[in-house]
């Protein structure tokens, strides 16, 4: 397995440990939100992260790094609710909702392969902010398209933006953790 391969699973598994413990705390009341309500959650998140990084300051004791982890399980949320439908009801077990991630986790994880594979890891030489950006923008997509009711006359659709912002918000914890050098593991 090359590295990139291995820290992504590294930071997927910290996102997926972070995603069960809030299914036990909370279940799934995530199950009633809207998509349009994710993709501005998932905005907040990334607007807060490029604030932080122009600012330099910041009056919320969270950081960027969880921040990107909440992009990343909001995302798959999203995925999630594209596949099952919005709930009126909360109702999704715990076991349904990990096996639900990890399906999910797989898809963004093999077109990362594959997209790496074909860019030959250009994302090792972006800066987190262009990364940010690029999460920014796929937010902006995604609401047009949610505005336009879900149709698209060339463009991918709002499934592929959310695996592109997981991808982007998975290098950038890639990065965070090298720069800081967070763990031995990295």
């Amino acid at each position: 397995m090359n590295s990139t391969e291995s820290f992504y699973e590294k930071v997927m598994g910290e996102c997926r440990l972070i995603f069960g413990k809030k299914m036990s705390d909370y279940g799934a009341a995530w199950r009633i939100l809207r998509l349009s309500s994710l993709t501005d959650q998932i905005f907040i998140k990334a607007q807060r992260i490029r604030s932080i990084q122009e600012l330099k300051n910041k009056k919320v004791d969270e950081g960027e790094y969880s921040e990107f982890i909440g992009i990343i399980n909001y995302s798959i949320i999203a995925l999630i609710q594209i596949e099952k439908g919005i709930s009126s009801t909360p109702e999704m077990s715990k076991k349904e909702a990990l096996a639900l991630y990890d399906k999910n986790f797989s898809i963004a994880k093999n077109l990362m392969l594959n997209k790496n594979h074909d860019y030959g890891e250009a994302w090792k030489d972006m800066r987190v902010s262009s990364l940010t950006d690029l999460i920014l923008q796929k937010i902006m997509r995604i609401k047009q398209i949610e505005d336009n009711k879900g149709k698209t006359i060339i463009s991918e659709g709002i499934d592929a933006n959310y695996l592109d912002i997981i991808n982007y918000a998975i290098f950038s914890l890639i990065h965070l953790n090298l720069n800081k050098k967070a763990s031995k593991d990295f």
